[in-house]
């Protein structure tokens, strides 16, 4: 069989780059990467692979028809995995339009596309978000229905229906994937777990919202590549499938286990005012994941903190210029004196 070419959006992305590396070293793929280099999406990230034979960049954003519709004529490509999203709560809060109209319309202009090309596959990659919130107990499932709570996952979850309509009415092969909260490296430092990194480095406060007891999974990011590779390589047609690490833990032990590693005290954590719609808890059932495919994560959180940790500080000249463009802006927009989430808003996780 001749070698896929696939195209990769959201690829300079924190886990769209990771994706990359990973497709082009433990495959024979070719990789075409879209991405629309906004805040978040770093070229910097796919340094590594930018002189690959297999590897294509191109700037531009999914939510234009015309060199989506050209790349695949083009590249010939066989599969898509769909990685762009605005994927920031808070940001989602302060600015809902920008969410709707990359993962929503982005999505659907890229499955006319992908219909009218004739893809093979495409493959949504979603969030554990658009279940909404647990109680104490019970796990998220691919059955679960939908209760998204804030503008960024009720986008997602639009996305995923979207996704959903044209395998049932169209018959496209779609593949859609729900992960729990990612990390490791070329995250952006909005995120929890790099935001806390770079703080502590600092010795600056970490600023943790509400009581700190709201709980998620956590999964290391190259665990989601093998996921989503197993997903897209043996995925049923028109299967959704959940991603989780199998690892809860509170923002506090999250923060606590990262001050830990960088041997800082406990007396940088400062309490902050919740945001709205703040999820209580997430967990993931990945059984269906496990049975079907045979996927398992392989690192677990301590092992993948040390690693996250480890390199956020010897890539210290990446943190600190992705901290000095939008990112600072972002952070006082949100934390600084009289900034909104010192009134109401509390950090992503994602």
């Amino acid at each position: 069989m001749a070698t896929q070419t696939l195209l990769v959006t959201g690829g300079a992305g924190f886990i769209g780059s990771n994706l990359v590396r990973f497709l082009l070293a433990e495959t024979d793929v070719r990789v075409v990467t879209l991405d629309a280099l906004t805040y978040a999406g770093n070229l910097s990230n796919l340094a590594d692979c930018l002189d690959s034979p297999r590897h294509t960049f191109v700037r531009g954003s999914i939510t234009s028809a015309d060199l989506v519709a050209h790349l695949l004529q083009a590249h010939r490509v066989d599969g898509i995995l769909n990685l762009a999203a605005e994927s920031h709560v808070d940001r989602s809060i302060l600015g809902p339009r920008v969410f709707v109209e990359t993962n929503v319309e982005g999505t659907l202009t890229l499955l006319c596309a992908a219909r009218a090309a004739g893809v093979r596959r495409f493959l949504q990659v979603s969030t554990d978000e658009v279940y909404g919130s647990l109680g104490p107990t019970g796990a998220f499932r691919e059955g679960t229905p939908l209760a998204p709570n804030s503008p960024y996952s009720a986008s997602k979850a639009s996305a995923d229906l979207l996704v959903r309509a044209f395998h049932q009415t169209y018959g496209m092969d779609t593949v859609t994937t729900r992960c729990s909260n990612n990390y490791g490296p070329c995250q952006f430092p909005e995120k929890l777990i790099p935001l806390m990194i770079l703080r502590a480095r600092q010795g600056q406060s970490l600023p943790v919202y509400g009581d700190g007891l709201n709980v998620r999974d956590w999964l290391y990011v190259r665990d989601h590549c093998t996921a989503l590779w197993a997903a897209y390589t043996r995925g049923q047609a028109g299967a959704v499938y959940t991603i989780g690490g199998g690892c809860e833990k509170t923002n506090l032990e999250v923060v606590r286990a990262i001050l830990q590693a960088l041997d800082r005290p406990e007396s940088l954590i400062e309490f902050v005012a919740d945001r709205p719609g703040h999820d209580r808890r997430y967990a993931i059932d990945a059984s269906r994941l496990r049975d079907e495919l045979g996927w398992r994560p392989a690192v677990d959180f301590d092992a993948g903190i040390a690693e996250t940790v480890r390199w956020y500080l010897e890539h210290a000249d990446w943190l600190t210029q992705v901290a000095s463009g939008d990112y600072l802006h972002a952070y006082e927009q949100l934390y600084g004196p009289g900034g909104k989430a010192a009134r109401t808003v509390g950090g992503g996780t994602r």
